[in-house]
């Protein structure tokens, strides 16, 4: 990664899943792993024995074929002419290249050809796309132009790519129109596909919810409905429209559902839509690839910039995703890491859809080697060059983690893992390695020793094609001079010269701007004060996580409340309007292009409602939600005056507010927080 010129370059009642997403006046995404504890009252074992393998229970179900060692051999004899293709469907995957299936693709693509409902554990860039979408154009007649299938999916980019790789297997067949719609972009261009005809639509459940409302989107003829990484679309809020779509549809249909994650929820919502269906589990579930080496180091906070730089520095992958929190932390490292000079782009919610598409063209070209992301940003994100990916914050929550590092090893392709875990996130590590049974392994940070010697054997890998040019009579007598002038051994110049060239001074005084040059007892330093290692905090982790304020302030129900968080917000739509929570969030992340967890408590009234959201909008954004409508009304979104303004209408004051302003304030830095088918 490093250039050779410069510097090193290198995300409901009906639903049954009242008790685990929503509930009517309070819908809140915890700002931490550790307000997750206090809000139900226990500690994070606790938390993540929620997904525990346990309570799905695959193994049982009489059609699931476990993956054995004859089985694993079986699968390797079949090819795509196996699965009970069409002749059309079969020639156009031969003329892309493709010959062997995978897994999950040689399981599901028999059994909805069979017109049965599956349920597909499948890990993300391991062919989900073709696993549902061969058989989806089976179901489709040309002749008729209503909405034939449906496909949900978490964030456009995911929409977009899904309905790219339709578009490549339906080469085939004539008439056959596929339409994408996602929020963030113009509905005019939507609406005209939509009216010109649509067999087959991809889209978010945000936009797809407002186009039914509109009249836009008849889904009575639907044949099919997917499901495509639905454990995200719940953990992002949209429950209450996957159950509106999936309610719209006819009960006559096949429905496929397909996530990384098996949690609870979407236990029951295969429960609740899905008939008889078929489990398939690629790989155990929950775990991770198996072509991922997946590592970890444990590295204080005020330490992370200068350990990326360093990790960064002595990589050979071609390109790295690095994984943040929030959208604040993806422009500023972006940036920092563009000082020290890499060639670095920060994405986030932020960023509009024409810069995203930009930038992910140029990774894939490779004008662009590492990508600071945030969950959302990155979702559906398919660059074969990203050989490695960092998470400089570690995901709350452990199947975000799945998520994250499945856009390396894609594909069987060999990819690396690496997360930064401060010396109080022990309990994170233990939670990640339970959900995905695999172990991480501990490397420690390459010393700035290690950055100097990567470097300069990279620059000496070059030199014979200079000397083999020639030319160099000026320099040597330039060497020789300054030999004699300062009794100099030629060896010793050379030595300093190249020092030189990899930028080492001999001292290593850049410090991280976000030390405070106090050093704790996990933290191990060189003579430089540059850092070299930490350890976890001993017992630090075992404590539970119980008690505190949320732990005994308590709703007649038995909910927690929630701590206000970010910037309270007035919209002007409320219970009388029939308006539920998950409508509110899926407009707010959509139209705003926010992820779930930045929106945080919501209060409906009759009239009106009020809604916490971490980060501070900005103009543009509060324009967009101003004109998005809910339930048939505008949002007319504005900042909440407090109880004085609305008492009249409201019927109550409200107590005073607590926290309110940026909640990612002094966060970070001091200021801010053989190929196959897709």
């Amino acid at each position: 990664m490093p250039s050779q010129d410069s510097a090193p370059m290198s995300t409901s009642d009906a639903l049954g899943l009242d008790d685990v997403l929503f509930h009517e006046d309070d819908v809140a995404q915890d700002s931490d792993a550790d307000s997750e504890a206090l809000a139900d009252g226990t500690d994070d074992n606790d938390h993540a024995d929620d997904v525990d393998q346990d309570d799905i229970d695959l193994e049982d179900d009489e059609d699931y074929d476990g993956n054995d060692d004859e089985d694993d051999d079986a699968d390797d004899q079949v090819n795509f002419a196996d699965l009970g293709l069409p002749a059309p469907l079969l020639d156009t995957v031969t003329a892309m290249g493709f010959e062997t299936p995978t897994p999950i693709q040689a399981e599901a693509i028999p059994a909805l050809l069979e017109a049965r409902d599956v349920v597909g554990i499948a890990q993300t860039g391991t062919g989900k796309t073709a696993a549902f979408g061969l058989p989806m154009l089976t179901l489709i007649d040309p002749k008729e132009k209503d909405v034939q299938a449906v496909v949900l999916a978490p964030t456009r980019e995911l929409a977009l790519q899904s309905a790219d790789a339709m578009e490549e297997f339906a080469a085939s067949y004539r008439g056959i129109n596929i339409v994408a719609v996602y929020g963030g972009s113009a509905y005019g261009p939507q609406l005209r596909a939509l009216k010109d005809g649509a067999q087959i639509v991809v889209g978010t459940p945000g936009r797809m919810i407002d186009l039914i409302e509109k009249g836009a989107l008849d889904l009575s003829s639907v044949r099919m409905l997917v499901l495509d990484e639905a454990d995200e679309m719940l953990r992002m809020g949209f429950a209450e429209d996957v159950e509106t779509i999936a309610a719209t549809v006819p009960t006559q249909r096949v429905t496929a559902l397909f996530s990384a994650t098996m949690p609870a929820a979407i236990e029951k919502v295969a429960q609740t839509h899905l008939h008889d269906p078929l489990k398939i589990a690629v790989s155990e579930e929950s775990s991770t690839v198996d072509t991922i080496h997946q590592t970890y180091a444990v590295v204080p906070f005020k330490h992370k910039n200068n350990a990326l730089a360093r990790v960064l520095s002595t990589r050979s992958a071609d390109a790295v995703i690095v994984f943040v929190r929030t959208r604040l932390d993806a422009e500023e490292i972006s940036l920092d890491l563009t000082a020290r000079g890499f060639r670095a782009a920060g994405i986030s919610g932020d960023v509009a859809q024409q810069e995203r598409e930009r930038m992910v063209e140029r990774l894939r070209s490779g004008s662009l080697d590492v990508l600071v992301a945030t969950d959302v940003a990155a979702r559906g994100l398919d660059v074969e060059r990203i050989g490695l990916v960092v998470n400089f914050d570690v995901p709350r929550e452990p199947e975000a983690y799945v998520h994250r590092i499945g856009r390396t090893g894609r594909a069987g392709r060999e990819g690396e893992s690496l997360s930064f875990f401060t010396p109080r996130e022990h309990y994170r590590l233990r939670r990640i390695e339970k959900l995905t049974g695999t172990a991480m392994e501990e490397v420690h940070i390459p010393t700035p020793q290690a950055v100097s010697e990567f470097r300069s054997r990279h620059f000496l890998d070059m030199l014979p094609t200079r000397i083999e040019r020639g030319q160099l009579d000026m320099f040597e007598q330039l060497i020789r001079e300054f030999a004699d002038e300062h009794a100099c051994d030629p060896l010793i110049i050379a030595s300093a010269m190249l020092a030189r060239t990899v930028h080492d001074n001999g001292t290593h005084d850049h410090k991280d701007r976000r030390s405070d040059g106090k050093i704790r007892r996990e933290e191990v330093l060189d003579e430089n004060g540059e850092f070299l290692s930490a350890s976890f905090e001993n017992g630090r982790d075992s404590k539970p996580l119980k008690g505190g304020k949320n732990g005994a302030r308590r709703r007649a129900g038995g909910k927690p409340q929630r701590a206000p968080m970010g910037t309270r917000y007035r919209i002007e739509v409320g219970k009388k309007d029939g308006v539920k929570p998950g409508s509110i969030v899926g407009a707010i992340t959509g139209e705003a292009h926010l992820k779930g967890s930045d929106v945080g408590r919501i209060d409906i009234y009759p009239t009106f409602s009020l809604v916490d959201i971490g980060p501070s909008l900005s103009d543009d954004q509060m324009e967009k939600l101003g004109k998005a409508q809910v339930a048939g009304r505008t949002l007319r979104i504005r900042v909440d005056g407090g109880p004085r303004s609305r008492a009249t209408d409201a019927g109550h004051v409200r107590r005073p507010r607590s926290g309110s302003g940026d909640h990612h304030s002094g966060h970070r830095f001091g200021a801010r927080g053989q190929r196959r088918p897709r």
